[in-house]
């Protein structure tokens, strides 16, 4: 029998092969072993492709043709920071996957403690994923969040991510723990400097104590020609409520891939989030939900709005395992496309293994209702206006849903801006 053929590595994985050999060379031995280990379990994988289940309708390999350089430490001024918005919080910003303290908050904040870390994490998940496995090889730097049990921190948690310079890439690593009872809010912000081409791979893992209650909402708002990679491992306690919102706008390629484990009793997580993709873009949202206790409840509700030659994927999957009785699990994704070009790839699924639960997923694409837009256009509303005040509204239903007010405001205004829509008239 002839052996298989063996995939020729690509230019991307000799740049990044070259790139692992420099980088190993400077870090100390229990850092180098580390490394290795990712380094060989991405090997073994490569480069995500059409091949890979999980990676079927983003074939990464054919995309990313080439793996740019480590961007190199620096500190950009401190007004190219978007983050969220002007609104009162508590920055921490990360450049080029370093922790940056000269442009974050240098206060104090009772119950929040902040370090800087090599990135470099013991974590079941890196062998999952090659992409995962390649950000812990060649990782630039990290930080430590701990929120302290029962902490009710009032201003808002702000990690900006920001890439400066052209044809470089940036890995970071992030492991945030959040305390028993603890109540807080993260606004976390990818970001670049605009029209540059480069590569952001980040990743970060989260564990929540017993009855927190924590909001996470991510912007991802990278360059129109960046490539953007970010994984998140969630585990959850008991009682626990759990809120994460995606606004996706930037990136020619985007994947934001989020496995979240339901480990507590009582715990309620939702995972919801907006897509507003135009010209050529490629964003990707894989999620697995699993549910390994009884009586817990998750959401999983996502809205796409896709224009000209884009292209959207939603790949969800709720696990509901044997021991897990009395979950209630809803997933739904719903998209609107906007031009005949314009594709949306849909993949929900459940995977039970338990007999008394309330667990149901569905996919709805379509265009513009033309009877609301003729309603509309009849009280003299002009056309262009009137698709705008739809959209508007298609989209408004998922981002009330995220319930932090001061997120929702922010959110409005970003999607307006998105739509050109700040003179339109809101009636």
């Amino acid at each position: 029998m002839n052996a298989p053929a063996k995939i020729q590595e690509t230019k991307a994985e000799q740049s990044l092969d070259a790139q692992f050999n420099a980088l190993i060379a400077e870090k100390t031995q229990t850092n180098a072993n580390q490394r290795k280990q990712a380094w060989d379990a991405f090997k073994a994988k490569g480069i995500p492709h059409r091949r890979v289940e999980e990676w079927h309708y983003t074939d990464l390999r054919t995309k990313m043709r080439d793996a740019f350089a480590l961007a190199p430490t620096c500190v950009p001024k401190a007004d190219v920071l978007q983050g969220a918005g002007g609104l009162e919080s508590y920055r921490i910003a990360i450049v080029n996957g370093r922790f940056a303290p000269e442009l974050s908050s240098n206060q104090e904040l009772d119950g929040l403690t902040v370090t800087a870390t090599d990135g470099v994490v013991s974590s079941e998940l890196a062998s999952k994923d090659a992409m995962i496995s390649l950000n812990q090889a060649l990782v630039q730097g990290g930080i430590s969040i701990e929120v302290a049990a029962n902490a009710k921190i009032e201003k808002p948690i702000e990690i900006v991510r920001y890439t400066d310079g052209a044809d470089v890439s940036s890995y970071a690593s992030t492991c945030v723990e959040i305390g028993a009872g603890a109540n807080v809010l993260f606004i976390e912000s990818f970001e670049g400097e605009n029209g540059a081409d480069y590569q952001s791979n980040a990743f970060t893992e989260i564990k929540v104590g017993d009855e927190a209650d924590v909001h996470w909402l991510k912007l991802q708002v990278e360059s129109q020609k960046a490539q953007h990679i970010e994984t998140l491992g969630i585990e959850l306690g008991a009682k626990v409520n759990f809120q994460h919102f995606i606004y996706n706008e930037g990136s020619s390629l985007s994947r934001a891939q989020l496995f979240v484990e339901l480990k507590g009793e009582g715990t309620h997580a939702g995972l919801r989030g907006i897509s507003l993709l135009q010209d050529q873009q490629h964003a990707d949202i894989t999620l697995y939900v699993n549910h390994a206790v009884p009586e817990c409840e998750s959401r999983e509700y996502y809205r796409t709005v896709v224009d000209d030659k884009a292209r959207a994927v939603f790949q969800g999957k709720i696990i509901v395992e044997p021991a897990a009785q009395k979950t209630d699990g809803q997933m739904m994704i719903k998209s609107l496309l906007l031009s005949d070009a314009a594709e949306i790839n849909a993949k929900p699924e459940l995977e039970i293994f338990a007999d008394d639960v309330q667990c149901a997923h569905g996919s709805t694409t379509g265009d513009i209702d033309e009877d609301l837009l003729f309603y509309l256009t009849a009280r003299g509303i002009p056309e262009a206006q009137a698709r705008k005040i739809l959209i508007l509204a298609f989209l408004s239903e998922a981002v009330e849903e995220f319930e932090e007010e001061r997120c929702v405001e922010l959110l409005e205004a970003m999607t307006r801006k998105w739509l050109h829509a700040d003179e339109m008239v809101s009636e």
